[in-house]
């Protein structure tokens, strides 16, 4: 079974996955091949580069091909990305051209983006079940 993880909910990332995810991953005891995470709001902060977490995720996510994605307006607000929100305009309304962005002192294989680009990032492997933490 292939899943993909959202991280939403408040220490989900430096918790849930810091602290059973990841071990898991990195043992081969997870049971499920993940394809995604997605990071919202604080949770992006593990993905700062000399994060210990982010680190070890990046390393897991490389060898076993997974996608590291942060919201764009989320990693905008933290300074963890530059530019522009993807899908959102300054006067709050949504876009039909993505507007450019990138990431900022992140990990390593980090990808920032909003909705549209993380079903266009999963389109080619996705997932059989989300999960949101």
């Amino acid at each position: 079974m292939k899943i993909a993880y959202v991280f939403a909910l408040p220490r989900s990332a430096s918790y849930k996955l810091g602290q059973m995810i990841l071990p898991q991953l990195e043992a081969g005891t997870h049971g499920v091949d993940v394809v995604g995470m997605f990071f919202f709001d604080d949770n992006t902060f593990v993905l700062r580069q000399g994060d210990p977490l982010g680190e070890r995720l990046a390393k897991v996510a490389q060898e076993k091909g997974i996608l590291l994605m942060m919201c764009d307006m989320c990693a905008l607000e933290r300074g963890l990305a530059e530019g522009e929100p993807r899908w959102c305009g300054p006067d709050g309304k949504g876009r039909t051209e993505p507007g450019e962005v990138h990431t900022v002192n992140t990990v390593a294989g980090v990808a920032v983006g909003c909705f549209p680009d993380l079903y266009a990032a999963l389109a080619g492997n996705p997932p059989d079940q989300v999960i949101t933490l």
